[in-house]
């Protein structure tokens, strides 16, 4: 790993290394549909706060009918009962489902940018290694997405600090710099995600935790660097080029 390891970086990193997701998601999920109206959070928040919930993840979107899904997690694992019945008691609310959390669910997530090509590879190994932790009761995810261009490449990147669960992003292309560059940097020192790139032209390798020969090998050892019971640590790595 780099010398200049941002503080940030290597306390997520142990504490992400050192829990599996099944260990450090208690308590549960809500999915609420109902119509949308100017302060429905406000008063699902208040509901919840009012029987001691703590909320530790809001999501909401829109669909096809016009209806309003809304996905809250509460993070201590206490009875789900009372909150559901005060959020079925809210004024526009239709259903409320009793969910578990994406955590439990999906768990950590690597997350691949880049060349279609190149993320197809990393990919493959990557979800190839995830199949062989989750068979032992892991909980590994594995996301991708092609992007073409240095702005958009680097408007991706900066967008994975705001996702959810990220354990660790991998850059598969064949150059890569400038903004992309940047936008690692801020991703390493804002959230403390660490990132891995394959060997390619341009800056970005010299802004990564790790530089990765192999597009196979690169998606496997993303894997293994946030699996809990994996042996191979970013942290203990002498240098950042494999």
């Amino acid at each position: 790993m780099k010398e200049n390891t941002p503080d940030v970086l290597k306390k997520r990193y142990i504490w992400i290394k050192e829990h599996s997701a099944k260990e450090i998601s208690p308590g549960f999920a809500l999915e609420i549909i109902a119509e949308d109206r100017i302060g429905l959070m406000a008063d699902i928040a208040f509901k919840a706060s009012t029987l001691g919930c703590n909320l530790n993840y809001i999501q909401s979107w829109i669909e096809y009918d016009g209806l309003t899904h809304i996905l809250i997690q509460v993070v201590k694992d206490i009875e789900s009962g009372p909150l559901e019945e005060a959020i079925r008691g809210i004024s526009s609310v239709h259903k409320v489902t009793l969910c578990p959390t994406y955590r439990k669910t999906y768990g950590k997530r690597v997350i691949i940018l880049g060349g279609g090509a190149q993320v197809a590879s990393v990919a493959a190994g990557a979800i190839a290694e995830a199949d062989r932790h989750n068979i032992r009761g892991e909980t590994i995810s594995v996301d991708t997405i092609a992007v073409v261009g240095e702005e958009e490449i680097a408007q991706a990147v900066r967008a994975v600090g705001r996702l959810h669960r990220v354990g660790l992003l991998v850059l598969a292309g064949a150059l890569m710099g400038g903004q992309i560059s940047r936008a690692v940097d801020e991703i390493r020192n804002m959230y403390g995600i660490p990132v891995i790139s394959l060997k390619m032209a341009g800056s970005v390798n010299g802004h990564s935790d790790l530089v990765v020969t192999d597009p196979v090998a690169a998606g496997v050892m993303a894997v293994m660097a946030i699996s809990h019971v994996g042996q191979f640590n970013l942290l203990e790595l002498e240098g950042n080029v494999y």
